[in-house]
């Protein structure tokens, strides 16, 4: 029995000639956000459908909670699951589908009623219970999927894509409901933004093409604590770079390729803690005029990615 939330052995799919995954090895520690991350056809969603035991491997095997998920009747209650493209009955109260959702799982109508009023108030759509679905927003759909992943206490849930389509007030409003929501299950999640899952996650597996190319620690990936990344509203200048090499603590400086006007600055082993190096270059700074416009521990995760995954010339 593995120790892990989820425990991936060799997993493949296929369908016909195509390799949707390939000999995929990891495991998701437990109680931790984790992040999964891919461009579209990397396998993502296959991955996701294969865990909740949607799909049967062609090869290798996925334990959730140390159970096989060959036997994922066994999982009912503990695995739960918010597709990328989930639907809801469109003329049927949003109370009523959460209530039949949590009567699957073996509730009676009274105790599924008050788990299902319990969901909604969490992520706040108490109000919109008698509501029919098709009269929902966008965002408010995102929500009341949320919600039905989170009906009783699963230990793990998969979230595919939480935040696609919404605009950016209601994808911040979304990553900070789950973050709240978190308490002690194991939460996956699926995503092509990837400062999102930077902010959020604490733990990260890339797809390319259907194979594994990285799986570890966000901050061990991003070299947090040794990097910082800095933010201006244009270029520096010459002279401006030359302040803060001056600076002691820091050893290189250079510019981000994924993002104009960001900056990358490794700092050296030194007696210094890295906020006190990072007050010091803002003052160097401060001194010839600029201000930074952004500060953050950690290279960019999205380098990190197309670094990764970019394509074979």
């Amino acid at each position: 029995m593995s120790a892990a939330a989820i425990a991936l052995h060799g997993l493949g799919k296929r369908f016909g000639r195509t390799h949707a995954l390939a000999d995929v090895t990891f495991d998701v520690p437990p109680r931790t956000l984790f992040g999964l991350l891919g461009a579209n056809g990397a396998g993502k969603t296959t991955l996701f459908s294969l865990v909740a035991g949607f799909l049967r491997p062609t090869r290798g095997r996925v334990e959730v909670l140390g159970t096989d998920v060959a036997h994922v009747s066994e999982l009912r209650g503990r695995l739960s699951i918010l597709p990328q493209d989930a639907l809801f009955q469109a003329n049927v109260p949003v109370l009523e589908q959460l209530i039949f959702f949590s009567q699957l799982v073996g509730r009676t109508r009274q105790e599924a009623e008050r788990e299902a009023f319990r969901a909604l108030e969490l992520v706040g759509l108490a109000e919109s219970a008698k509501k029919n679905a098709r009269v929902l927003s966008h965002g408010m759909s995102k929500r009341l999927g949320i919600a039905q992943a989170f009906l009783g206490t699963p230990e793990v849930i998969l979230l595919d894509e939480p935040t696609a389509g919404l605009d950016p007030v209601n994808a911040k409003a979304i990553r900070e409901l789950i973050v709240r929501l978190k308490t002690s299950a194991t939460l996956v999640i699926s995503s092509h933004d990837l400062d999102e899952i930077q902010e959020m996650c604490s733990h990260v597996a890339i797809l390319d093409h259907g194979k594994l190319v990285e799986c570890g620690e966000v901050a061990a990936l991003t070299e947090a604590g040794r990097k910082v990344r800095m933010g201006f509203p244009r270029a520096m200048t010459e002279t401006e770079l030359a302040a803060v090499r001056a600076v002691p603590g820091v050893s290189t400086v250079a510019a981000d390729p994924s993002e104009a006007a960001l900056y990358l600055i490794d700092l050296a082993p030194t007696e210094r803690g890295p906020q006190e190096i990072v007050a010091a270059i803002v003052q160097a700074l401060l001194a010839t005029g600029l201000v930074p416009r952004s500060v953050s521990e950690g290279a960019s995760l999205e380098a990190r990615f197309l670094e990764l995954t970019r394509p074979t010339r």
